[in-house]
């Protein structure tokens, strides 16, 4: 790929404008928060460009393709693997996604951010939307998006990286909220592919917007979307469950999900070391375990209806306090302790840990997956080998025991001398993504995708033909420098 030049950045401008180009010897560090990762390092960005809709992101990406110019796709920039970001050769663009904001109607004339359609339960939106602008619109219709996430992303980059959330067990993730999508393709005419139609059902040949979903945006870039809501709920009451082992979280799994139904909404786990590194960061949270001794694992469970308490219906608090006594009631009863309590404190909680075990010291994250019968073997077996193997690291992690998802996170002093040692986190990051994938046939991506992070993973562990037919259908598709993952 080759470096932009004068007349190049001058071509760009003239596509989208004195609002839609900035270069490095102008803005300067205006650049900087397209240049920096959340979490992992940054790069230099030979400009960045903003096109307003899906015309403009046509005209530049046939342009750049045309110019051999890589650009990187950037949402909201608020992914944890280093893939919204350009790397340090300063020869790559960012795309960004801040002003694509309006979608079309019916009605060619008409542009509007979000357009809310009730009778199919769904809302067509540019990819620029941020979720937290796009439910609070949905929350005076009565509606929600039910994508929960600790950051507020740009929706193009949720479908990009095809996030999940904590309610991921009752909702799914994007990928089973996402109606219909339109893309650009960076190929030599900018194509541009509608599959808007915001059908529930149609076998009509492959489903394509799924080509799209999920892949980090080398395959094309999504400027819309049609997107499936669901009713705001109406009752809801949440529980922290002390569960009485670690081999007891799974059985308590299945009974809540036997005795609750369709009103179980999440199961989360948290681990003390990540509870502790929330308290120690955010002094404000309650803290509501007696004592305040921190149990060594929790759960968060939460139950919800849609609907208003009816006269002859039993409340939500009386059934999980019913559907508790049952379980204790059990000769083998899998837990030790129960509180209940307002939904809003205990979820303060859980989005606290993140920000948390961040400041716990040096963070080594890992955001890998399981067969839900796994996820507790593959702690325990992390608790055991992990000390010996790496002494003074600290487990920290948390997750979505419904669904096999875990933020395996790992904690290390900031003045322990291996951290001097360039191979050491390279090495222990190996060593842990290793164990997921041979030992317990987990996958090292549950729900950030592939970035710079994670692409050494992908080429040691997927299959030869898969990189071959993925390659293939790149180079099908968008043929041009788009992103800085390589499939194949």
């Amino acid at each position: 790929m080759t470096s932009p030049t004068p007349q190049d950045l001058d071509a760009l401008y003239d596509i989208v404008g004195e609002k839609g180009l900035m270069r490095p010897g102008v803005h300067g560090d205006d650049l900087v928060p397209y240049e920096t990762c959340v979490r992992y390092g940054s790069g230099q960005a030979a400009f960045v460009v903003r096109p307003a809709t899906s015309k403009e992101v046509s005209r530049v990406l046939a342009y750049c393709h045309g110019r051999g110019i890589t650009l990187v796709p950037q949402s909201g920039n608020s992914g944890l693997v280093g893939a919204s970001t350009p790397d340090s050769s300063g020869t790559q663009g960012v795309l960004s996604f801040d002003r694509l904001l309006e979608t079309q109607g019916d009605d060619a004339s008409s542009h509007k951010q979000i357009l809310f359609d009730e009778e199919n339960r769904s809302v067509t939106v540019g990819a620029g939307v941020r979720l937290s602008d796009l439910n609070a619109f949905l929350e005076l219709k009565g509606y929600v998006f039910p994508i929960d996430l600790g950051a507020d992303p740009r929706i193009g980059g949720m479908i990009a990286t095809n996030t999940g959330g904590a309610r991921f067990l009752r909702y799914g993730d994007v990928r089973q909220n996402t109606l219909g999508v339109k893309v650009v393709l960076a190929d030599e005419a900018g194509t541009e592919l509608d599959f808007m139609s915001g059908l529930r059902k149609d076998n009509t040949g492959i489903d394509w917007k799924h080509l799209f979903i999920g892949t980090t945006g080398v395959l094309g870039v999504v400027t819309e979307a049609v997107l499936n809501v669901v009713r705001l709920p109406q009752q809801s009451t949440a529980a922290l469950l002390v569960p009485r082992d670690e081999a007891a979280v799974l059985k308590l799994l299945l009974e809540m999900e036997e005795r609750c139904d369709s009103n179980l909404t999440a199961f989360e786990g948290m681990s003390s070391e990540a509870i502790r590194a929330a308290f120690d960061h955010v002094p404000s949270l309650r803290n509501p375990f007696p004592g305040g001794e921190i149990p060594d694992y929790v759960l968060l469970v939460e139950l919800s209806r849609t609907w208003a308490k009816r006269d002859s219906e039993q409340s939500l608090d009386e059934l999980i306090e019913v559907v508790l006594a049952e379980i204790w009631e059990d000769e083998d009863a899998p837990l030790d302790n129960a509180f209940i309590g307002r939904p809003e404190e205990m979820w303060a909680l859980r989005h606290a840990l993140s920000e948390g075990v961040k400041h716990a010291g040096k963070l080594v994250a890992f955001d890998v997956s399981f067969r839900r019968g796994d996820l507790m073997k593959f702690r325990a077996f992390m608790a055991k080998e992990l000390p010996e193997k790496f002494p003074n690291v600290r487990i920290c992690d948390f997750g979505h025991v419904g669904d096999g998802g875990l933020h395996f996170n790992l904690s290390i002093p900031q003045d322990d001398p291996r951290l001097n040692d360039t191979a050491f986190i390279p090495f222990l990051r190996e060593w842990v993504v290793q164990i997921v994938v041979e030992k317990y046939n987990g996958s090292f991506s549950a729900e950030h995708a592939i970035g710079r992070s994670n692409q050494g993973f992908y080429d040691n562990y997927t299959p030869k033909k898969v990189k071959e037919l993925a390659a293939q259908i790149k180079n099908v598709l968008s043929p041009g420098g788009l992103g800085d993952v390589k499939l194949g």
